[in-house]
């Protein structure tokens, strides 16, 4: 790697969607918090319509699946991913109510005021917080929810090292007092705002060790993907260096206005 380590934001898409496509989620989660953030949510009933953005191959959606009588729709860029949440939900007999759909998240296929939940864990990052509270607001009706989750600064000072590190890879990272700030000026009741526990941290990075070896081994001598499996050990070290200045929080707001 350079002087100046790659994020994963550096790479092609296909070395990142290869890397996560066979993990149940592919972010930092767990259906323990997905049920925590989801009891925040009332009025919830099977005329509602959730939308889950950047969804991934589901792990999260499943859950919303199985603890609500909603439809829902998993919206992610990368077919594979797709095809594999609607596996899923099939695996789980909820493919009469639990769909996915290839889409950008940047150009959502619904009408104003369709949605009474948008859910978004580990992905709204790729827009940007207040740009995609923003954006996605005029989907939901008045009175629904928002449920997010944002990595987040959890002190008001942190060491260079990663400051700098998050500075390049994420610049919208901020404390949860200006999150809130953020979400309450784009037109939301803030409704609950949670830290995420670090075993979330520990057991995604516990499994990124693991497939790191294998990717390796299946792609021996390939640089790309060696400077990426780098990058991803590297953050993994930070994390565990920092990680009482850092991590997920659990955004969830109402629309009102």
């Amino acid at each position: 790697m350079s002087s100046e380590k790659q994020t994963i934001h550096d790479f092609d898409l296909n070395i990142i969607y290869d890397f996560f496509s066979n993990s149940e989620r592919q972010g930092p989660g767990s259906p323990e918090e997905t049920l925590k953030a989801l009891s925040f949510i009332n009025g919830l009933t099977e005329k509602s319509k959730i939308a889950d953005i950047g969804c991934g191959t589901g792990g999260q959606t499943m859950v919303l699946g199985q603890n609500t009588p909603c439809e829902i729709i998993g919206i992610d860029v990368w077919a594979d991913f797709i095809n594999q949440f609607n596996q899923n939900a099939k695996n789980k007999n909820l493919q009469d109510r639990v769909n996915g759909i290839v889409g950008n998240m940047e150009n959502l296929p619904f009408r104003e005021e369709e949605l009474d939940l948008i859910w978004s864990e580990g992905s709204i990052y790729h827009i940007g917080f207040e740009r995609g509270l923003n954006e996605w607001k005029k989907f939901l009706k008045q009175g629904g929810y928002i449920a997010v989750t944002e990595n987040t600064w959890f002190t008001e000072e942190r060491p260079a090292e990663i400051q700098d590190f998050w500075q390049q890879a994420y610049p919208e990272i901020d404390t949860i007092p200006n999150k809130i700030a953020q979400m309450q000026k784009a037109g939301y009741l803030p409704v609950a705002t949670y830290v995420l526990p670090e075993t979330i941290w520990t057991d995604y990075y516990a499994w990124q060790a693991m497939r790191r070896e294998a990717f390796l081994k299946k792609y021996n001598g390939n640089k790309a993907i060696e400077e990426f499996v780098a990058g991803q050990k590297y953050e993994a070290e930070l994390y565990y260096k920092y990680k009482e200045y850092y991590g997920y929080a659990f955004y969830i707001g109402k629309r009102i206005k």
